[in-house]
């Protein structure tokens, strides 16, 4: 994959709980330039991080330790941050209210993250 992205310098907070999957997304958004915020494994360090830390986009993963993440992506959006949800189901496994936003089925592969990142951030 090209490094050149047109994601560099972009502030990413990434939201995930299982730490191999964690690694492999900041390796990733490390590739494409994107400066990590994070990861945030669970829901109250999201939330946390939402108030204090500049964002740009963020990668939200749906379940964390078995609570879901939906306060932090409402957080987010009060904020006019742009986020997609990353989840191994699909798009209808969210409550409605919830279907509007870009989703990324795992596993992800750079090319899927990085154009969905593009489309977030144009």
């Amino acid at each position: 994959m090209n490094n050149d992205t047109g994601l560099s310098g972009l502030r990413i907070l990434l939201v995930e709980d299982e730490m191999m999957v964690a690694w492999m997304m900041e390796e990733m958004l490390a590739m494409f330039g994107c400066n990590v915020v994070g990861p945030a494994a669970r829901v109250h360090e999201a939330l946390a991080m939402v108030e204090v830390e500049a964002i740009d986009a963020a990668v939200l993963d749906v379940s964390l330790n078995g609570l879901k993440s939906f306060a932090v992506a409402d957080a987010l959006a009060e904020r006019g941050v742009p986020f997609v949800f990353t989840t191994g189901y699909d798009k209808h496994s969210l409550p409605v209210s919830y279907q509007r936003f870009p989703l990324l089925q795992k596993p992800i592969t750079p090319e899927q993250m990085a154009d969905t990142l593009l489309q977030l951030i144009t």
